[in-house]
């Protein structure tokens, strides 16, 4: 048990709306979802890069693949990493295997959430922005197994938030399985 006095959490800091599984293959990992637990249709976002991040302090990016799908109240999100950069990524889960690697908050004081993690010393393993949007994976793993990664509340991440909603309502578990993370040109 920590030293550290219990104190009230906002009531979106304790609200966990996604749980991430880095894998080796999304497109394999994706169809075993859907074929398995009936999830989908995935939101897939493919070759994504992140050139404004830092991990464990020094400047970084990364390239990887993710896709999300609403299955009830959480969201299911996949993520593979395509280059061999350090990352929070291999920090959990070796190149070449499946794992379970964080827990998501969606917040809207940003500041708050990550102060509420490093007063009892957890650190973030990457943190950074991504479009007008911050973010951190902050290393938990050795008290809960996963990281939590906090995402500030933004109107971009609504609407692909709410899309992925929106496509799990009423679907059939068959028709577009996959769909594009971005519109098509």
């Amino acid at each position: 048990m920590s030293n550290i006095p219990l104190r009230p959490i906002p009531s979106e800091q304790r609200r966990i709306m996604q749980i991430c599984w880095v894998v080796d293959d999304i497109d394999a990992a994706m169809a075993n979802w859907t074929e398995v637990m009936g999830i989908g249709p995935f939101i897939l976002f493919r070759d994504l890069h992140l050139d404004n991040i830092r991990y464990r302090g020094e400047p970084t990016s990364t390239r990887f693949s993710v896709a999300i799908a609403q299955a009830g109240g959480v969201q299911v999100e996949l993520a593979q990493q395509h280059c061999d950069n350090p990352s929070a990524y291999r920090d959990l889960v070796a190149k070449g295997q499946n794992g379970l690697h964080h827990i998501a908050i969606y917040v809207r004081d940003y500041d708050a959430a990550l102060s509420h993690f490093t007063l009892q010393g957890f650190v973030p393993a990457v943190d950074g922005v991504f479009g007008d949007m911050r973010f951190a994976y902050i290393d938990t793993s050795a008290r809960l197994g996963c990281m939590v990664e906090i995402i500030e509340a933004h109107p971009a991440q609504d609407a692909i938030f709410a899309r992925a909603a929106e496509a799990a309502e009423g679907w059939n578990c068959v028709t577009d399985p996959v769909r594009p993370g971005f519109p098509e040109n």
